[in-house]
């Protein structure tokens, strides 16, 4: 599995149902080895950063396209959810492990 944080925040906007953009940081990214699929996790980035632990965390699939273009694509399948939920958690209780620019599991 490839995994990519960097050290300084990196953020992005999606629109949301609306049309209304709304900024977000990524937590990290990762790609899962047996399927290619490519994975975000985000927080909002207009929240308070003292409550860390109120924060809202957001997962999506994407896709890249030539022009640096992503696509979202909202995650379905519990069997997904759960590997998700599961990089997740070892990201919260290891994140000095997540440090790196690809990490095997």
């Amino acid at each position: 599995m490839n995994i990519h944080q960097t050290n300084e925040p990196e953020y992005i906007v999606i629109p949301d149902e609306d049309g209304n953009e709304n900024r977000f940081e990524i937590l990290f990214t990762f790609e899962q080895d047996e399927t290619g699929k490519k994975y975000m996790l985000v927080i909002p980035a207009d929240e308070d950063a003292d409550d860390e632990e109120e924060q809202e965390v957001y997962a999506f699939r994407y896709e890249e396209d030539g022009d640096d273009k992503l696509t979202f694509y909202p995650i379905e399948e519990e069997a997904e959810w759960d590997m998700v939920e599961e990089v997740f958690n070892t990201f919260m209780a290891e994140p000095e492990d997540f440090n790196q620019e690809e990490a095997g599991r």
